[in-house]
């Protein structure tokens, strides 16, 4: 920063406006998540029982804009079987492929794993949330389920199908950057009888009880962890979006810090130099008087000390030029500049032509 006349460097300008920025966003990301969680902690309970529609009967506009409701999984009319295990029925089945390859890196010169979807289905039925108790008969239809922020589904079905390469492929894959491993095949789904909870609006239509994705920016939920265990695991990625957001505002802070610490410490060395420069005048103007000689007739490049030879070495590490080679020599020890009272480390003779 000295030779920069006190100002930041590039990297720290660009280091600060970085992580200010970083902090900003997941300082945002951090606010929208611990509304989510308030929102989660606030939302009213509700026992799925013989009074469910009473309660709703009861609530304005027949709604209760943000409820958590736990059930079990019920089909309305049709299921889905898996297509790999017998006798697995369920209400929503997902199918995805995803390949596998491995890509050189340039910059690192190894290779990474990479895994892509390539495809993806899903197929829903309608579905009710029904209670535990087989002797209540009251039940929740669930409305587009995969508009949830925690859709939680079974994996029934996993397989890796890998590649089959000859010399000519793998030969090409080194030349392209990519080497294919094969292809993994999943099939998760909702089956029958899991139990669920489910967090949104409820919504009493026609003597239907559904439950359907909140207004206002409300998450969604329909989890196979109870109430308890999803609002502990909200709060856990809450602290970690917080520490992140600490972490890099810290990070800005230091940064910030360290440049107005070498800003002031320029301008304190700046001082210095002055008050050192004022005195040593001071001193001049003095020894001159003590000579009795015409200030105006001094040389410029005289010696500061004697005043009559002229400067002929440099000074280092501090590079001034203000003594000649005598008055060095009689200078006491440690040596020191005459200006700057910094150590002299060596000297450079300095030859005038």
């Amino acid at each position: 920063m000295d030779s920069s006349g006190g100002k930041p460097s590039t990297a720290q300008i660009v280091l600060l406006a970085t992580s200010s920025a970083l902090t900003a966003v997941l300082y945002s990301i951090y606010k929208k998540k611990a509304g989510h969680v308030a929102r989660l902690k606030e939302a009213q309970k509700i026992s799925l029982d013989q009074d469910l529609k009473s309660i709703l009967a009861e609530a304005p506009g027949k709604c209760i804009p943000y409820a958590v409701i736990e059930g079990v999984v019920r089909s309305v009319k049709e299921t889905l079987n898996s297509q790999f295990v017998d006798n697995c029925k369920g209400v929503i089945e997902r199918l995805t492929l995803k390949e596998k390859k491995m890509v050189w890196n340039r910059t690192t010169h190894l290779w990474n794993d990479c895994e892509k979807v390539i495809h993806q289905r899903t197929n829903t039925v309608p579905f009710d949330l029904a209670s535990h108790d087989d002797s209540v008969t009251a039940t929740v239809r669930v409305v587009r389920p995969l508009d949830a922020a925690e859709l939680d589904l079974d994996t029934t079905y996993e397989n890796f199908h890998p590649t089959v390469q000859s010399l000519s492929n793998v030969i090409g894959h080194f030349i392209s950057g990519e080497r294919p491993q094969g292809i993994r095949e999943t099939e998760e789904m909702l089956r029958l009888g899991a139990s669920m909870t489910g967090v949104g609006e409820l919504v009493l239509d026609n003597n239907l009880v559904r439950l359907q994705p909140p207004k206002q920016g409300l998450r969604y939920f329909l989890s196979r962890l109870d109430y308890e265990t999803l609002l502990g695991k909200q709060e856990g990625s809450l602290r970690l979006w917080k520490a992140l957001t600490l972490l890099v505002g810290l990070a800005a802070c230091a940064t910030l810090l360290y440049m107005l610490w070498r800003h002031y410490i320029w301008r304190r060395e700046r001082r210095k130099e002055r008050s050192v420069l004022e005195e040593f005048k001071e001193q001049q103007r003095k020894r001159v008087q003590e000579l009795n000689l015409d200030e105006a007739a001094v040389s410029p490049s005289a010696c500061t000390i004697c005043l009559s030879r002229e400067r002929s070495c440099v000074f280092l590490e501090c590079g001034h030029v203000c003594s000649c080679d005598q008055c060095y020599r009689t200078l006491p020890k440690p040596k020191k500049c005459p200006i700057c009272r910094a150590s002299i480390d060596r000297i450079v003779p300095l030859y005038n032509s």
